[in-house]
C-alpha cells in the first residue's frame, strides 16, 4: 500500500508529464533510474508508427524522483521506476536492484523496457539542438 505522500508525488510526476502539450500524455512512458547521488529520467511517447524519445527537463523530475525513492526506508529502495500513462491512468512499477542483472549495460535495459511496453517500433531520438 502507498502513503500518501508516495501517491502525491506519483501524480506530481504525472503532472509534470501533461506539461508536454506537442504530443498526448496518453501512451507515455516515464522510464528513471534512481540512486543516492543522480535520477536519470527518460521519456517516451506511443506514436504509430515510432517511439518518440523526449527529453525531460530535469528541474521538473530529478527532486520528485529523489523525493519518491527517500520515501522508502533504506535498504528497501528502488533503482527503477517505470510510470506508464495510458487510459487516463497511470500505473507505476518499481525495480529493485537485486532484480537488476548487473551485467546488463543501463542503455540496453532501458531500450529493452520501452519496447516491453510499446513494441519493436523504431524509437527516434532528436537531433541535438532540436526539441
Amino acid at each position: 500500500m502507498q502513503s500518501d505522500e508516495t501517491q502525491r508525488l506519483l501524480n506530481e510526476i504525472g503532472q509534470a508529464l501533461a506539461e508536454d502539450v506537442a504530443y498526448p500524455l496518453d501512451n507515455t512512458l516515464l522510464y528513471a533510474e534512481v540512486a543516492a547521488d543522480m535520477a536519470s529520467p527518460s521519456i517516451f511517447k506511443n506514436l504509430s508508427n515510432q517511439i518518440l524519445y523526449r527529453r525531460p527537463d530535469l528541474d521538473a523530475f530529478a527532486y520528485t524522483l529523489w523525493d519518491l525513492w527517500l520515501e522508502q526506508p533504506e535498504g528497501r529502495r528502488w533503482a527503477i521506476i517505470e510510470y506508464l500513462a495510458k487510459d487516463g491512468k497511470f500505473d507505476a512499477v518499481f525495480v529493485y536492484p537485486d532484480e537488476l542483472d548487473p551485467k546488463e549495460e543501463p542503455m540496453d535495459r532501458r531500450t529493452r523496457i520501452v519496447r516491453r511496453y510499446f513494441g519493436e517500433k523504431p524509437i527516434v531520438y532528436p537531433q541535438l539542438g532540436e526539441e
